[in-house]
């Protein structure tokens, strides 16, 4: 019983690090359900969606400012919706961004999770992300002079925003990372370092209720009191590790790029493949 309670506050400290940084929460999940933390398969299915949750209300809470500005209350000050705000033309860019990954994962979902739910495409994919952080995230001094980099959601076009939403797509095999594929899409569509991070997670507001709302009704509630306990302990685990890596991450990337994650995911994903030939 209390094995079952540190597995639940491993785990959480395992999702809030990694949900919001480009190294693949997905992936590491399954390596731990894979190695050392393996639980009850229906319980592990619905503790998963729920610590989620938890590191989706971080977000909200870190940018409420933005992801609330003017979204309840009209420019003149009354309480209703004005869709010219900042919140609302942040929130309809996002909603354009989800919108492709909406229509595939409705259609392939499915047949991605009973397919390549398994560690070796998670470290497949974690070489091959971390080769496309790095090779996107080149040295300013290397970077075209000629491309004009787009700084703010308000500068950012819903072309390019449906463009982040077609990269955001291929989060769907498990070991790439939403994150690090929005980010890739996000950089290479000419945004900054700082708004390809922060779109990444306002994309992964909405990603993520309804990949849990989905996934939720699918596996259902039917729990005993202790693993009740150990959702619990999952869940705010997650919130707020989530809510200081993303304090964290905001802070480190004004000054570094994304390099060092794009080796972590290399070196990560070569140690995977060993271990599981090896085994």
């Amino acid at each position: 019983m209390d094995f079952l309670y540190l597995k639940a506050l491993i785990q959480g400290i395992v999702e809030g690090i990694t949900e919001f940084l480009p190294v693949s929460s997905t992936g590491h999940m399954i390596l731990l359900d894979e190695t050392v933390l393996k639980m009850d398969e229906h319980f592990t299915n619905v503790f998963e969606i729920v610590i989620q949750l938890g590191a989706i209300l971080s977000v909200l809470v870190y940018f409420r400012k933005k992801v609330f500005d003017g979204v309840f209350i009209t420019r003149t000050g009354k309480f209703g919706f004005d869709f010219t705000t900042p919140g609302w033309r942040l929130w309809l860019k996002v909603f354009s961004a989800l919108f492709p990954a909406l229509v595939l994962g409705a259609l392939f979902g499915g047949w991605i999770q009973e397919k390549l739910f398994n560690p070796v495409t998670v470290a497949v994919m974690l070489v091959l992300g971390g080769i496309a952080l790095i090779l996107v995230d080149k040295p300013e001094k290397q970077q075209r002079s000629d491309v004009t980099r787009i700084d703010t959601v308000d500068q950012l076009s819903y072309k390019r925003a449906f463009g982040i939403g077609l990269a955001q797509c291929v989060a769907m095999i498990p070991g790439t990372s939403r994150s690090a594929a929005t980010i890739v899409g996000g950089m290479g569509l000419g945004c900054s370092r700082e708004l390809a991070a922060e779109f990444s997670f306002f994309l992964a507001i909405p990603t993520m209720f309804a990949a849990s709302a989905y996934s939720m009704l699918k596996s259902g509630l039917d729990l005993n009191p202790t693993q009740w306990v150990a959702l619990g302990i999952g869940f705010v685990t997650a919130f707020f590790v989530a809510w200081a890596v993303i304090a964290v991450f905001m802070r480190f990337i004004k000054n570094h790029d994304f390099r060092a994650f794009g080796y972590y995911r290399i070196v990560l994903g070569i140690a995977v493949l060993l271990y599981f030939w090896l085994k």
